[in-house]
């Protein structure tokens, strides 16, 4: 049995405070770690229990408040109309610059602890998908995992609606996991072939998963949760991680 503390640290960034949920084995040791980005709604129930099921399997687990600049540390925006249409706003409203500013912030941070190995990653879903593609353009990490990353084929990421992403992608140091639902609207056959044909064309170090599912299939809260879907998709994770992340050394 695995037994997780649950924390959370208010990291510095050049936009000010941003709140980050922490979780890892409470035993003592050294563990990989994980920066994990939420959907458009921040720090959900269902995103705490997916993180929990990575801290589980021997990460520390840092999950950051996407929006810290705009909302009150802790918000979570609900799974409703409002929820949405605050979050789609925010999505296209925070400057390119502060969400990767964040991210350097939580790898630092992340490197910084002495209970690290050294060993980095990333994983997003949804918008938090597209910000993990960004953050693996980071030197230091080693592995990145995003399900079904909105906006990366539109490049309408940020402020103004137009990110440098799939420019950028050739400064992919690491290995990707992608994974798909073929019946997302969010993000049609075209756009995943969009985004295929240039990972392909950089020589990516890739793995590309479509699955029967809807967009939110590995929510497990809502309609378009798959169970089936999602065991599979994150059986593959935790072997992803295991082998480009190493594990951790329990001492207790």
């Amino acid at each position: 049995m695995v037994i997780l503390s649950d924390e959370h640290v208010d990291l510095s960034t050049p936009s000010g405070l941003m709140r980050t949920h922490l979780l890892r084995p409470a035993a003592r040791g050294s563990y990989p770690a994980i920066v994990f980005y939420s959907e458009i709604f921040q720090v959900t129930a269902p995103i705490r229990r997916t993180a929990a099921m990575l801290a589980g399997h021997g990460y520390i687990v840092a999950v950051p408040e996407v929006y810290h600049e705009y909302e009150a540390p802790g918000t979570a925006l609900a799974y409703d109309q409002a929820g949405s249409d605050r979050g789609n706003f925010l999505k296209t409203h925070k400057p390119l610059a502060a969400y990767d500013a964040d991210a350097r912030t939580a790898i630092q941070y992340l490197l910084a602890r002495p209970d690290c190995t050294g060993k980095v990653g990333a994983m997003g879903i949804c918008m938090g998908g597209h910000l993990a593609f960004r953050a693996a353009m980071e030197p230091e990490l080693a592995a990145t995992v995003c399900f079904y990353a909105t906006d990366i084929h539109s490049g309408t990421l940020g402020e103004g609606k137009h990110d440098d992403s799939l420019a950028r992608a050739g400064e992919i140091q690491g290995e990707l996991f992608m994974a798909w639902g073929r019946q997302d609207p969010h993000v049609p056959t075209e756009g995943r072939m969009k985004l295929l044909t240039r990972l392909n064309d950089l020589n990516t170090r890739l793995n590309w998963h479509e699955v029967n599912g809807a967009h939110a299939f590995l929510r497990d809260e809502g309609v378009r949760y798959d169970p089936e879907h999602a065991h599979t998709m994150m059986t593959l994770v935790f072997d992803f991680f295991h082998r480009t992340l190493g594990q951790g050394n329990r001492l207790d």
